[in-house]
């Protein structure tokens, strides 16, 4: 499988692209053109390549389909495609969290899939309504609490994160974090705007300190002693139960809290993928998405990535067993990406930094 590398190489990535059918004086050459099309499908990922290219790899070797990856951030990459526009090369995007998802299909980045196979596989509620995009992982967004400093069964909820018991105990990311976007999106589908925002001002007037860093960030501020409570993706935990010693040893000092158990289950949300809108493979990138949802695949993308699989029945890695089973939200999460703008506002009115 041929690799494309992020920002700096992008425009000599296009232009490879753009070159690989031509011929010396610059013409069109029909047939290598008609060949690459054939044969070759261009991926899109704001997965990190490690995570990516070995089920691409192995996708190549049973199907002889030539796969070329460019990564890249997730808004970098949706930028990229509204950018390029029908001229994209581009036959597959591949990203994370449904906010993104969904922002891709509003601005007509995608195309309808028709796939049995893919409806089969993946739960309604984890792929679009309108057969865009298709969720391929899922990872919940939980809470953490220190082993110690906080009683078992002290928060049971989302909800509790407000409760002023806990003021100057919460660390969390930022607002503009697509993660914490997601959650909130899903407090408002559940409780709506004037419920969720008064949740957030009580979970800002909670926080530690200034929202900062990344998921594993939190859980090792929490460990540090810097707060007694977290907000993180499951999978960042899991990384860290299989990372470094000190990661190790921060992800053993916190207790996972799986929230509103007794009524719509903790929040999941996926990563995923979908058809660009300018790609005629139609055949070849059904195949791809419907070998990325065989069980291999799955069961390969938990182990390796510490999330669950959203084919119901496949295994899950030995470090997720071990945090046992969860009821989660079965929210369509095609509403997280439709409330997202009623969320970033919500966040901001509350102070969420």
């Amino acid at each position: 499988m041929s690799r494309f590398f992020p920002m700096a190489a992008l425009a000599l990535a296009t232009a490879g692209l753009g070159l690989a059918g031509c011929t010396d004086n610059g013409e069109q050459n029909d047939d290598a053109t008609a060949e690459q099309g054939a044969t070759t499908l261009n991926v899109y990922s704001a997965r990190k390549e490690d995570l990516i290219a070995p089920l691409l790899d192995r996708f190549t070797e049973e199907t002889g389909i030539e796969v070329q990856l460019l990564t890249a951030g997730a808004g970098s990459l949706l930028s990229r495609l509204e950018s390029e526009g029908r001229n994209t090369p581009a036959d597959v995007l591949i990203t994370v969290d449904a906010g993104n998802l969904q922002r891709a299909k509003e601005s007509d980045v995608f195309q309808a899939v028709d796939s049995d196979t893919l409806r089969e596989n993946i739960p309604a509620n984890l792929r679009d309504v309108d057969d865009q995009w298709f969720g391929l992982s899922q990872r919940a967004r939980v809470i953490f609490t220190h082993k110690d400093r906080v009683e078992e069964g002290a928060i049971t909820s989302y909800a509790d994160l407000a409760d002023p018991k806990f003021k100057g105990k919460i660390c969390i990311r930022s607002s503009d974090n697509i993660y914490n976007q997601s959650l909130v999106a899903s407090l408002i589908a559940e409780h709506g705007e004037e419920w969720t925002e008064d949740w957030a001002k009580g979970l800002v007037d909670n926080l530690a300190r200034k929202p900062q860093g990344g998921d594993r960030d939190q859980i090792s501020a929490v460990h540090a002693g810097e707060c007694d409570i977290a907000v993180a993706n499951t999978y960042y935990y899991g990384a860290m139960q299989n990372g470094s010693d000190s990661e190790r040893e921060a992800a053993n000092s916190v207790r996972l809290v799986w929230p509103n158990q007794d009524e719509r289950g903790a929040h999941v949300n996926v990563s995923g993928a979908g058809m660009v809108a300018a790609s005629e493979k139609t055949e070849a990138v059904i195949e791809l998405l419907e070998f990325l949802t065989t069980e291999e695949s799955q069961e390969w993308y938990a182990q390796v990535n510490n999330e669950f699989p959203v084919r119901p029945g496949v295994p899950a890695s030995e470090t997720l067993d071990e945090w046992g089973e969860f009821k989660a939200d079965d929210l369509n999460l095609s509403k997280l990406g439709e409330l997202n703008p009623a969320a970033v506002k919500l966040m901001d009115r509350a102070g969420w930094q």
